[in-house]
C-alpha cells in the first residue's frame, strides 16, 4: 500500500464528519451563556489572515522556499482549525443573524455567502489530500492537486471575509 492511499480513509471520514458535525452543533444552543458576540470580527480577521499565508505561501514556493512554503501552509491549517472552533462557539451561544440588506444587494450577499459555505465543504478533502502528498513526498501529486486547492481555499478565506464585512451592519 502506497504511503497516501493508507490515509484516504481518514481524509474521508474528516471530510464528512466536519461539515456534519458543524451542521448539528449549528443546532445546539446553550443554555446560560453569554453570546459571544465579539468573535466575528476575530474570525473575519482570521480568513483575511488565511488568505494572506497562501497568498505568501505561493509566493515562498514560487522562490523554491520549501520550508518557508511549509510552515506557512501548516500555519494556515492552523488558523483554519481555529476559526472553525470560533465559528462553531459563536453559534452555540448566538442566533444567526439575518441579513438586513434588499433588492440586488441581497441576491448579491446569498450569492457570495451560498457559493462561499459550498466550497468551504468542497475545500476539506481538497485541502487534507493536498496536505498528505505533501508530507508523504509526492510532490508532483501534491503540486496538481494544489493548483485546484489554492483557488477553491483562497476563494472560502476571501469570501468569508466578504460576507463578514457585508452583514457585520446587522450584528
Amino acid at each position: 500500500m502506497s504511503e497516501p492511499i493508507k490515509y484516504n480513509k481518514l481524509i474521508i471520514l474528516v471530510s464528512i464528519l466536519i461539515p456534519v458535525v458543524v451542521a448539528i452543533l449549528f443546532t445546539v444552543k446553550l443554555p446560560n451563556v453569554e453570546p459571544l458576540s465579539f468573535l466575528p470580527p476575530i474570525y473575519a480577521s482570521i480568513n483575511a489572515l488565511t488568505a494572506l499565508l497562501l497568498i505568501s505561501a505561493l509566493v515562498a514556493i514560487k522562490n523554491k522556499k520549501i520550508k518557508l512554503h511549509s510552515l506557512l501552509m501548516k500555519f494556515a491549517i492552523g488558523l483554519s482549525l481555529v476559526f472553525l472552533l470560533m465559528y462553531v462557539a459563536y453559534h452555540m451561544t448566538s442566533e444567526s443573524t439575518p441579513f438586513g440588506g434588499e433588492g440586488t444587494i441581497r441576491y448579491i450577499y446569498l450569492t457570495i455567502l451560498f457559493s462561499h459555505i459550498l466550497l468551504s465543504i468542497t475545500v476539506i478533502p481538497f485541502v487534507l489530500v493536498t496536505y498528505v502528498r505533501a508530507i508523504t513526498n509526492d510532490i508532483q501529486a501534491h503540486k496538481k492537486i494544489a493548483k485546484i486547492t489554492f483557488p477553491l481555499w483562497l476563494y472560502v478565506a476571501v469570501t468569508g471575509v466578504i460576507v463578514y464585512i457585508m452583514i457585520s451592519p446587522y450584528y
